[in-house]
């Protein structure tokens, strides 16, 4: 399994994340309760995708990881770009994205995070990379 194919099972298994391409079909973008956590395209044959961050975190993850610049296309203060290049271990990426979801998770309506926390254990909802090679 690829790193990208390994990425995109880790991102659907947050609970109710949910794949649409709503700016086209070389944009696959993942949601929770329709607040986008993850935006996958590719960029000259690289996998590049799409997180939300702290800023000031943001600035520290592109400062250690090259492959890690601000957001494309996007509020480059709470957006990342990770390029899927090889250069970072895939847990690392993992982490990302848990970071991403659980920002977004954060915003939602005080009913929508009840109802997802009544649904989910709040392992599952806030972080805890799993093995996924």
């Amino acid at each position: 399994m690829s790193c990208y194919e390994a990425l995109i099972q880790y991102v659907e298994s947050k609970p109710e994340a949910v794949s649409e391409y709503p700016f086209g079909p070389e944009a696959l973008v993942y949601k929770v309760c329709g607040k986008m956590f993850a935006l996958f395209t590719e960029v000259e044959g690289c996998v590049r995708v799409n997180l939300k961050c702290e800023p000031d975190h943001a600035i520290e993850l592109r400062s250690i990881f090259d492959a890690v610049k601000p957001g494309y296309h996007m509020n480059k203060k709470h957006w990342n770009s990770v390029y899927l290049d090889g250069s970072l271990p895939l847990g690392e990426v993992c982490r990302m994205v848990d970071h991403s979801y659980e920002l977004v998770f954060s915003k939602l309506p005080k009913q929508q995070r009840d109802w997802l926390m009544l649904r989910y254990s709040n392992a599952s909802l806030l972080g805890g990379v799993k093995d996924i090679t």
